[in-house]
């Protein structure tokens, strides 16, 4: 891995909007001048999976996947998969989560309990940890869909790039009816 690669891990459920996050981030940074290289996995992501998406950036990328310990930030959309991917961040790594709680099947069905104090057992390990309610900033945004582009708004202050880039980014990955509510929503991510 070259030392002016960065990595970026997406990680959520099924549903959330991950894949298309993972796009509008690649496109930004390749609007930028950086070479991308991006991977998913959907897994069961149409019926509540996993799913996990590397976006790996810099001057030459080699690789689309991040190996443990490698990954700069995680952006995770769900706080239970915080916890699953954890062991990818380096040890100075950033963590942006999501307050949603999604339950697996275990914790529907009463087999298991959802755990409780996630970010706290996260703040143990990593210095770098922004809690953020997407969903609630969404709702503020006009459209509760846009919990997405409030994720991408809270990492847009962790990278370098300039605002006109992921505005134009934006505006170009959704129909014009959902551009507004996308670009307010990444406005609010931005400054949440």
């Amino acid at each position: 891995m070259s030392d002016s690669t960065r990595s970026i891990l997406l990680a959520g459920v099924g549903g959330q909007g991950i894949l298309r996050a993972s796009d509008i981030i690649s496109l930004a940074l390749m609007s930028a001048g950086h070479d991308v290289k991006k991977s998913e996995v959907h897994g069961m992501a149409q019926r509540g999976g996993c799913v996990t998406s590397h976006v790996r950036y810099g001057k030459k990328v080699y690789s689309p996947i991040s190996r443990k310990g490698e990954v700069d930030i995680l952006l995770s959309f769900e706080k239970l998969e915080t916890l699953r991917y954890l062991d990818y961040l380096k040890a100075d790594g950033t963590v942006i989560v999501n307050e949603e709680e999604i339950y697996p099947p275990s914790v529907n069905l009463g087999l298991e309990k959802y755990p409780a104090g996630i970010e706290k057992t996260v703040g143990r390990y990593f210095k770098k940890v922004k809690s953020v309610d997407a969903s609630r900033i969404a709702e503020q945004a006009g459209n509760p869909r846009t919990a997405n582009t409030v994720m991408i708004g809270v990492l847009s202050n962790c990278l370098d790039l300039a605002l006109v880039v992921w505005e134009r980014v934006i505006n170009r990955a959704f129909p014009d009816k959902l551009v507004k509510d996308n670009i307010t929503a990444f406005h609010l991510g931005r400054s949440a």
